[in-house]
């Protein structure tokens, strides 16, 4: 009797225990589906802990939500896209709920609530980590996936690293890292955008959540990958897509993409820590035209200020700013400055009695005004999640605008402040949802790049070009961005690649690093070569600075001076490619600078850290970076046919190479099929080439396409028809290159089309007849000096091709072969 009753009070006192300890367990999980309502193509679910929402936005992409308590009213900085209407079927029983479309099916397992992905016919996709799930940590969320076998990470905006990013963890708040390492995290900007890739699947994962964000891909667990914040509601979107590509294209059609730049923004800019005074500035561009490296920008860093105050010029320095971009624009420079979000604290000072009249500073929570330190000294921040302090901002440009301002430079605006360490409290509007520094910090900059674009729109009448140091999902709608503040290393230079890329495959198409380094002294065999990277990089901006040597192509020397040339020359050629390229990123998302995980995404050799550094520029050039004083190189040729582009020389894909490498040239292949269109030499935007476009063209065995795309290169007229377009197709089985009839009200600035045809043999015909096509030869580079004064010239370095020249008319015409 005394054994049953031990026994009896033993399972009560076990009851109790777990159920205290379930009580006051830290971890807190949705727990089971309690009730489901469907709503045409959304859900609304109630869980024991937790409220659900799941949307289908797509056929490709499907929305969770989930919170401890009721959801919210929705609202994105990021997203600007609603839900397509789609065919979608949805139904449950007692153990799930089932939603598929044409392109997914996705199960939500109901006890407990769980989430699966899967292919149309039945392949597991991603899926929630039995056990785990997502959960809270007091108001910290994250959702556990489980690691499929032998599944890659890639993405996730400007991470240092490696491409693969499996066994590794990241964080997710803007921080301001001068001189950052190779390896460090988190750095300037935030995209919690990845993509997830396995058993010849990919699929894409967005955290719309502002606070800080962390991912774990593996790092110090064999169990799961993860991804939450530290505040806020579990707010995801999986993409599915059989293509890399296709992702990218999904996920900016959520966020956005990019306007058509100024056409200028993409020519060669020098920059400084600082150029001043003004007769410095046109030392730089006389210099620049001197030299015939061709350059279109010059940027203004702090040192034009009045004591570093914004929206000032030291008139000492710079007594007549509209003089001064006047004589500058007739020599084809546009000029862009710095512009920093701190505003000094200072009586009579123009630009802070207007904000203080506005009342559009972010503010303590007793409605003072936060003051931070910085270049000027102490200074109020505009609450640029304000509408008020937005438009505020704008007005302040416009002065910029009558100064014959082009571009806008966003720096500093992480928020960084002297210490680094903003407090929690400080409280933003968030567009009248107010939050704290907490959620709004990582947003501040993607709402300041918002201000200084539209501002500068609508103050400079043309296409402004605006550049940020930092942001969020979304900004590829406002601005250009560069990697900060990088170091004159090799090592900082290769992984400024892997920024790029990594921002590329993020929905970012516009981005460039600091060539030559900022921090320090480079070696002239760096400063070689990363002036070659550079001019395969969407923004081209040599700078350096304060307190290093000079670093303008000049000051490396004769030899440095002429292989800068040869590639600033090449890039201005290569214009009507690039622009086109941009062209084609307003319309799908897609970079121009080229992570080969995109189209060689389950080809294992690209992961090789030996080789991940090489990337596509375009769709055509393959570019193979290497340290400048780097005598041999391991390259890989993914699948297909590539020409050199120096040589004409093929190499054959899917195998590994060593290269012998030299200061002179960067290894760069162009694929099969390419189309590649190029202009005559110009040493400014502002100078017209001559009439004749030449189009390249190298034979291959795959089907290819290109859209060819003119503008004017500075107005908004192509907003509304005023362009030129046309597709060209390289058909490889029927043998025909076709040229669609021209689409747009715009003409072609170009009279003539000079066809070159690169590896083509036998006879050529034109719209079905033989055509006169001649034996010509084209070069890439000009032969470099040879400064020993007993040597021989270099030889030109070149390919033996056919060529044609045809009128330039809108019809539709086609080459067979």
């Amino acid at each position: 009797m005394k054994l049953k009753y031990r026994h009896l009070v033993t399972v009560l006192f076990l009851i109790i225990h777990f159920s205290t300890s379930a009580q006051n367990n830290p971890v807190k999980s949705p727990g089971n589906v309690k009730n489901v309502t469907i709503d045409n193509q959304q859900l609304n679910i109630v869980t024991d802990n937790a409220f659900a929402q799941v949307t289908v936005y797509s056929a490709n992409v499907i929305r969770i939500r989930l919170n401890k308590q009721q959801l919210a009213a929705d609202f994105s900085y990021a997203v600007i896209s609603q839900p397509q209407k789609t065919k979608v079927k949805i139904s449950q029983d007692t153990h799930q709920i089932s939603i598929i479309t044409d392109s997914l099916k996705a199960i939500i397992n109901k006890t407990p609530f769980a989430v699966s992905f899967y292919t149309a016919d039945g392949k597991i996709i991603n899926e929630d980590e039995t056990g785990l799930n997502t959960s809270w940590v007091n108001e910290s969320v994250t959702t556990y996936k489980k690691m499929q076998e032998g599944e890659r990470f890639i993405g996730l905006g400007e991470k240092t690293g490696n491409l693969d990013r499996h066994g590794s963890g990241y964080t997710n708040t803007n921080t301001d890292v001068y001189g950052y390492s190779t390896e460090q995290d988190p750095i300037y900007s935030t995209i919690p955008f990845y993509i997830g890739i396995h058993h010849d699947l990919n699929y894409g994962i967005f955290l719309d959540n502002t606070y800080q964000s962390d991912f774990n891909f593996g790092a110090s667990n064999n169990r799961f990958s993860s991804f939450g914040a530290r505040g806020g509601e579990m707010n995801y979107y999986f993409i599915y897509h059989k293509q890399v590509a296709d992702i990218i294209t999904s996920y900016t059609a959520l966020t956005g993409r990019m306007k058509m730049p100024p056409l200028w923004s993409l020519g060669y800019q020098q920059n400084r820590y600082s150029y001043y005074p003004e007769t410095e500035v046109y030392r730089i561009a006389q210099t620049l035209r001197e030299k015939k490296l061709p350059a279109d920008g010059i940027t203004l860093d702090i040192h034009y200020m009045d004591k570093y105050k914004v929206f000032t010029w030291d008139k000492n320095r710079f007594p007549d700013p509209k003089t001064m971009t006047d004589k500058l624009k007739d020599m084809g420079f546009k000029v862009t400055v710095i512009v920093d979000p701190g505003v000094k604290v200072e009586k009579g000072y123009g630009t802070y009695e207007r904000g203080l009249k506005e009342n559009i500073f972010a503010k303590y929570p007793d409605s003072t005004n936060y003051t931070g330190e910085v270049w000027p000294g102490w200074c109020y921040f505009p609450d640029f999640t304000n509408p008020k302090a937005r438009t505020w901002w704008g007005s302040e440009i416009k002065k910029y605008g009558d100064d014959g301002i082009s571009g806008i430079w966003n720096d500093m605006n992480e928020i960084s402040t002297w210490g680094q360490k903003m407090p929690d409290n400080i409280l933003f509007d968030y567009d009248g949802s107010k939050a704290s520094h907490l959620q709004a910090r990582n947003v501040y900059a993607l709402q300041m790049a918002r201000a200084s674009y539209e501002g500068a729109r609508a103050a400079f009448g043309k296409r402004p070009f605006v550049l940020t140091r930092s942001g969020y999902a979304g900004f590829q709608r406002y601005s250009a961005m560069w990697t900060g503040d990088n170091r004159a290393e090799d090592s900082h230079m290769l992984a400024g690649v892997r920024l790029l890329n990594s921002l590329g495959l993020s929905g970012i198409p516009f981005t460039g690093m600091d060539i030559g380094g900022f921090t320090g002294n480079g070696s002239t065999s760096l400063f070689a070569r990363w002036i070659q990277i550079g001019a395969f990089n969407p923004y081209f901006r040599n700078h350096t600075g304060v307190n290093t040597k000079a670093a303008e192509p000049w000051t490396f020397g004769e030899e440095v001076l002429e292989i800068s040339r040869n590639y600033i020359n090449l890039r201005y050629k290569l214009l009507p490619y690039l622009y086109s390229t941009f062209y084609e990123a307003t319309q799908n998302g897609h970079p121009v600078m080229r992570s080969l995980a995109i189209d060689y995404t389950h080809d294992n050799n690209i992961y090789d850290t030996q080789f991940q550094n090489q990337y596509l520029f375009g769709h055509a050039f393959l570019v193979m970076p290497f340290e400048g004083s780097a005598t041999f190189g391991k390259v890989y040729f993914p699948a297909g046919k590539w020409y050199d582009l120096y040589t004409g020389e093929v190499q054959n894909g899917n195998q590994q190479k060593v290269l012998q490498l030299n200061t002179h040239k960067l290894p760069v292949y162009v694929k099969e099929s390419s189309i590649i269109p190029m202009q005559s030499l110009v040493q400014t935007t502002a100078q017209q080439p001559t009439d004749t476009l030449v189009i390249n063209i190298y034979q291959g065995t795959q089907n290819n396409s290109f859209t060819y795309y003119e503008d004017d290169g500075e107005s908004f007229a192509n907003e509304t028809g005023a362009y030129y377009k046309r597709l060209i197709s390289y058909n490889a089985a029927k043998k025909t290159i076709t040229f669609d009839k021209a689409d747009g009200s715009l003409k072609s600035k170009f009279n003539n089309i000079k066809l070159i045809l690169h590896g083509f043999v036998g006879p050529v015909k034109l719209n079905g007849k033989p055509a006169g096509f001649n034996d010509d030869f084209v070069s890439m580079l000009t032969p470099l000096t040879k400064f020993d004064p007993q040597g021989n010239a270099n030889p030109v370095e070149g390919e033996k091709v056919k060529s044609m020249i045809i009128k330039n008319t809108s019809d539709l015409f086609s080459i067979s072969y």
